[in-house]
């Protein structure tokens, strides 16, 4: 019998993680079956219980669910409780372990060197993970919202620095919805358009081809790293928690360009 796992959300439909998944499972020889799970807020907990007795060993989670997957664990990695959030429920033993690998991913998608200066931009889920991640990992990190409230409260939160609007730094991280429509002047939305490019910049909006966002760095000669590559990364560690195995991630990275 094929090991179950899947992702949960609300819409869900648009996920490329199972055709990832279902590349690195046929790469490591398991039988093992991802499948989208969409689950209506007000379902969350009782599905979330109930996967375990359906033969599922773990789930990915998305919006709008990643504090509800947090909040009805029975035990939660150091990262998912200091984010607040978790995108990856291990079921074992008939208990469920929260975890966050969003800010591992990001990590991993930076590889070796992390720039002394970052900037993220955004206060919400992603943005708490990108923000913890890289002021664990040494930066120097300060934070801006369309909303000054919450960057506000999150840095406070994080011990970073809000900023009232975008400055220079060598990573700009967007962690932002802004783009996701396909804007064509995300940079100018994001008030980007005065100061210096970055040497880096990670937008974790990501579709069909690169953001204009990304574009607009790139024609200035930033490094651009987008969501599609941070995705690979996150849902390799989710795998590996799984499994206990060493993801593929040149398998997975091929077979989600393939899902375009």
């Amino acid at each position: 019998m094929s090991s179950l796992v899947g992702v949960l959300g609300y819409p869900v439909a648009h996920s490329r993680s199972p055709a990832m998944m279902a590349a690195a499972f046929r790469e490591l020889g398991l039988d093992w079956r991802y499948f989208r799970l969409p689950v209506p807020p007000s379902l969350f907990a009782e599905t979330a219980r109930a996967l375990a007795a359906s033969g599922y060993q773990g789930a990915n989670v998305t919006i709008p669910h990643k504090l509800s997957a947090l909040e009805l664990a029975d035990r939660a990695t150091r990262a998912a409780r200091a984010i607040g959030a978790a995108n990856t429920l291990t079921l074992s033993d008939g208990r469920i372990e929260a975890d966050n690998t969003d800010a591992g991913g990001i990590l991993d998608a930076l590889g070796d060197r992390i720039p002394d200066k970052v900037l993220v931009l955004g206060a919400g889920g992603a943005g708490r993970a990108a923000v913890w991640a890289l002021r664990e990992a040494g930066a120097e990190v300060f934070v801006w919202n369309r909303t000054p409230e919450r960057a506000t409260a999150l840095a406070a939160e994080m011990g970073v620095r809000r900023v009232e609007r975008p400055e220079p730094a060598e990573l700009v991280l967007n962690a932002t919805a802004v783009g996701m429509r396909g804007e064509s002047d995300t940079h100018v939305r994001l008030g980007l358009e005065d100061g210096e490019p970055p040497g880096v910049l990670v937008d974790l909006v990501y579709g069909d081809r690169p953001t204009a966002l990304a574009r607009w760095a790139s024609e200035r000669g930033a490094r651009v790293i987008d969501g599609r590559e941070v995705l690979v990364r996150q849902g390799a560690r989710s795998l590996a928690r799984w499994t206990g195995m060493r993801a593929p991630v040149e398998a997975m990275r091929e077979a989600l360009e393939r899902s375009v």
